[in-house]
């Protein structure tokens, strides 16, 4: 099996809760390309981090949790600013952001930061998310994912509070869709799409992918799974029944599962394949929110196991 390599943030979330009647936020590591990371590793697989850390009490935290879950932080750089803070808030289980720091910690990696021999000799190669709106990240990230050979995977991860304004969408909209045309699996969420292409529906938002030149399309949608789409055809995938208690990271999960699965099988030569794929990488989800935290909630096979059996 080989290895990925997984770019973007690294942060700290302020995950918004209640003790003894008082309204409080428990700190919690994350940051979706953080996430995907730790989720890969502890399904099994290996990962090469390429991320910035702050310089701080907060940053040595995440390093020594990175260390300690086994992440490959070869790649992974520090840099002389404050860890970047997202305080979270829900509506139910589901999680709304609200970024603090500048510049933030997560933008500083270079493309020089960036070892092109490592990534050309990656099974996988993950980019998205909020990184890629700062610069020097996004030309780092272009960097890596203009390497040919590894299978190429991407995740908008779009989030409304850093998207003051229909241009904000739209400068967005055309960076992501520049990704979208070389990868051979784009992961986004239905209200990622809605975001994108103006309150579009999963199935057309996975045509539009797939136009572009994406060769496989998940769109995650919550309680009500995922729609999975590929040239040849498309299908929508039930979620299995949880008692959902923090959906944070849930949609980092699925994309763990995936990129696992695409560590230990390669692209599926089907839908079907995908089906198979997708069937698991809900599973992993479905754990993940019924516990608490984003990167700490990612599960190992032996506890997947327990909670689905047959399932996975």
């Amino acid at each position: 099996m080989g290895y990925a390599v997984v770019l973007g943030e690294a942060l700290v979330d302020l995950l918004e809760t209640e003790r003894d009647g008082e309204l409080i936020y428990r700190q919690a590591i994350g940051g979706a390309p953080l996430n995907v990371a730790v989720g890969v590793t502890r399904l099994g697989g290996r990962v090469d981090y390429v991320g910035s850390l702050g310089n701080d009490t907060l940053g040595d935290r995440i390093a020594a949790f990175l260390r300690q879950t086994g992440v490959g932080t070869d790649s992974t750089i520090r840099v002389p600013v404050p860890t970047t803070l997202a305080v979270t808030t829900f509506e139910g289980a589901e999680p709304t952001f609200q970024f603090y720091g500048e510049p933030p910690s997560y933008s500083l990696v270079r493309p020089d930061d960036v070892a092109v021999d490592r990534v050309a000799g990656a099974a996988v190669v993950y980019a998205g998310s909020i990184s890629l709106m700062r610069e020097p990240f996004q030309a780092a990230a272009q960097a890596a994912w203009s390497v040919a050979g590894p299978i190429k995977v991407f995740d908008p991860n779009v989030r409304p509070k850093l998207l003051p304004d229909a241009a904000a969408v739209t400068a967005l909209r055309e960076l992501v869709e520049g990704y979208f045309a070389s990868a051979d699996l784009v992961k986004l969420s239905s209200a990622d799409a809605e975001v994108l292409w103006d309150g579009a529906g999963p199935e057309a938002a996975a045509q539009r992918i797939l136009g572009l030149g994406a060769k496989a399309v998940v769109v995650t949608c919550g309680a009500k799974g995922a729609h999975v789409a590929v040239p040849a055809g498309a299908t929508t995938l039930p979620a299995p029944s949880v008692n959902a208690i923090d959906a944070t990271g849930a949609g980092d999960s699925v994309m763990a599962a995936l990129v696992s699965r695409l560590l230990a099988g390669g692209v599926p030569e089907d839908l079907a394949g995908w089906q198979q794929y997708v069937t698991f990488a809900l599973a992993v989800a479905g754990l993940v929110c019924e516990r608490r935290g984003g990167a700490v909630a990612m599960p190992t096979p032996s506890e997947l196991t327990a909670r689905w059996g047959a399932l996975i």
